[in-house]
């Protein structure tokens, strides 16, 4: 909460303030150091040197910012005002160091400890998928090993890229063999497309993956697909990470390596919608390059899937701050 008012802080008001005036802070929140303490922290990562083909998401938090001017305080969808239920900020940036990708998984995790040690959960902003790997390693050392959905068109459970471990396309690989994800409940969403090989998937279910594909969520529905998650989740604490590539080009054209057939913007919102009674503890929205988007198509999506993850958050230190009082 702000550590100046039992109150959250909420967005600025549109009514006084045009939208598209002033800074852009996600959802036109307040910036962290003006209210001490969050209980949910949106922060950005601008880092892209893991990538394997396309660069550019390293622009991808700011241009979610500004992207998110347009979100309101009240979530219909969730019957909830996410900014009024618990304290939310903008943390800024996590500056890391473009030239050396191991100093920059080293200098993530220690800024995602950092904010965890104030009781935050974290809503981050990429940057590349290479970021999830510290941020879950940080998590994990306050949860234990953790439930993990990821949604994606690709695995990333290769082992290495060019000898590199360390990528965008193998942070989930790591995150297995250091023991920080609870393999009893991994599932990859919206996966799809060529790949290398089929001991691709043989591998990636030795890890302990399930896998529901883009075609899977056409075929049985948001509803159904959310109701199979919650299930292999239960109440393990549970990060979500979402490639924005999840969707399809025509949804996210604006991201480094589109994958054709991909869910809607509508699908991946409802199974969002449908995992509120999960156990968020972190979430992060990751691959948006705007360099490849067009009228903001791609940073509009990840705004409302940042806004519908903040919101579930929110819900729950409500809940639990309701139940403990």
């Amino acid at each position: 909460m702000s550590s100046t008012s039992g109150t959250p802080r909420g967005p600025i008001d549109s009514s006084r303030v045009p939208r598209y005036a002033g800074p852009a802070t996600f959802a036109r929140l307040p910036r962290l150091d003006e209210v001490g303490t969050a209980d949910v922290a949106v922060v950005g990562v601008p880092f892209d040197s893991g990538v394997s083909y396309r660069p550019g998401a390293r622009f991808g938090g700011n241009a979610i910012r500004e992207a998110s001017r347009l979100l309101r305080p009240y979530n219909p969808a969730q019957d909830a005002s996410p900014f009024a239920l618990a304290q939310v900020a903008d943390g800024g940036d996590i500056a890391v160091n473009p030239f050396n990708i191991n100093e920059a998984v080293e200098t993530v995790e220690a800024a995602a400890d950092d904010l965890l040690a104030t009781g935050a959960r974290l809503m981050t902003l990429g940057g590349d998928h290479t970021i999830a790997l510290p941020l879950l390693r940080s998590v994990a050392k306050k949860h234990g090993p953790v439930a993990l959905l990821h949604f994606d068109a690709h695995l990333d459970t290769w082992d290495t890229y060019f000898g590199a471990e360390y990528t965008h396309g193998t942070p989930f690989r790591r995150a297995v063999e250091e023991g920080i994800l609870d393999t009893e409940a991994l599932s990859h969403v919206g996966t799809r497309g060529p790949l290398y090989g089929k001991q691709d998937l043989t591998d990636d279910e030795k890890m302990g993956f399930g896998i529901v594909t883009s075609a899977d969520v056409y075929r049985r529905g948001a509803d159904e697909v959310a109701d199979q998650l919650r299930q292999r989740i239960g109440d393990r604490p549970l990060y979500i990470s979402i490639d924005i590539d999840c969707l399809d080009p025509a949804h996210a054209p604006g991201t480094g390596t589109p994958e054709a057939g991909g869910m809607t913007s509508r699908e991946l919102l409802e199974i969002l919608r449908g995992l509120a009674s999960c156990n968020l503890v972190s979430a992060d929205v990751v691959e948006v390059a705007p360099a490849y988007d067009h009228a903001e198509i791609t940073s509009v999506a990840a705004s409302h899937t940042a806004y519908e993850l903040t919101t579930i958050m929110s819900r729950q230190i409500a809940a639990a701050r309701s139940a403990g009082a």
